[in-house]
């Protein structure tokens, strides 16, 4: 069996990209960066395609950060290709649907506030929790400040809390929320909508909704990189890092 942390299939003119880190929650490890930053390239110079759907082998998303390897590496480094990443989904030329069976926290909310279509289980739970490790969502404050009020921004970047489905959908973090029976059915009909769509139609208007997006990543990307490195790297965020690790 293959020992890579994500996986493309085809599904008639759809690229599934499936996240497999479990060992870790499909935490955002360089590896799982570059191998999903590498499938979405692919799939973006592919032409048959009218889309992406991303989701995870199993029911946790992504868990944020790799904690472990936060503390060996490079965080500066690790941020850009955070930020490489999400600019990846942006500007793909197709649309990228995002599928959430569970949790997702921290990083991984950038994944999801970079893709175009979100669909979500009624009890999937989210957290911005990098406050309560003395680091700041930087490099996912980009997509996610494009997607929220300024208010839900405040609200979920400095509490850390956990908030439900429903007020991600609330405020502008997901698209659809079904109950998780339903989800199939509910993915399976935003894919079939893309299908019956002209590619070129999907590139253009994908193009006019992302404009501001990526000029966003263009002006301050490497600024929330090296804010995000910094951080990472502080005595601070080190200590409790190290102690949530233990737990």
């Amino acid at each position: 069996m293959s020992d890579a942390l994500v996986h493309r299939t085809d599904d008639d003119r759809i690229a599934v990209l499936t996240l497999d880190s479990p060992a870790n929650r499909n935490a955002l490890s360089r590896r799982l960066v570059a191998e999903l930053t590498q499938h979405l390239a692919e799939a973006g110079a592919d032409e048959s395609l009218h889309g992406v759907l991303l989701r995870s082998s199993h029911r946790v998303f992504c868990s944020g950060a790799d904690l472990k390897e936060a503390a060996t590496v490079d965080m500066v480094a690790s941020a850009r290709g955070i930020i490489g990443l999400q600019h990846t989904i942006a500007a793909l030329p197709v649309p990228v649907v995002c599928r959430l069976d569970g949790p997702v926290r921290a990083g991984g909310l950038g994944l999801v506030a970079s893709s175009d279509l979100v669909l979500c289980r009624d009890d999937v739970g989210f957290a911005l929790t990098e406050v309560r490790l003395g680091l700041a969502a930087a490099v996912i404050s980009i997509p996610l400040r494009a997607r929220l009020s300024p208010r839900a921004a405040s609200d979920w970047f400095l509490t850390g809390r956990e908030f439900g489905a429903a007020e991600a959908r609330e405020h502008g973090l997901v698209t659809h929320v079904v109950p998780g029976h339903e989800l199939d059915a509910a993915v399976g009909r935003v894919l079939d909508d893309l299908r019956a769509g002209a590619r070129q139609g999907l590139v253009e208007a994908k193009r006019l909704l992302g404009a501001d997006l990526l000029a966003a990543f263009d002006a301050h990307g490497d600024e929330m990189a090296r804010l995000s490195g910094l951080l990472f790297h502080s005595d601070t965020a080190q200590r409790l890092m190290a102690a949530a690790v233990r737990r």
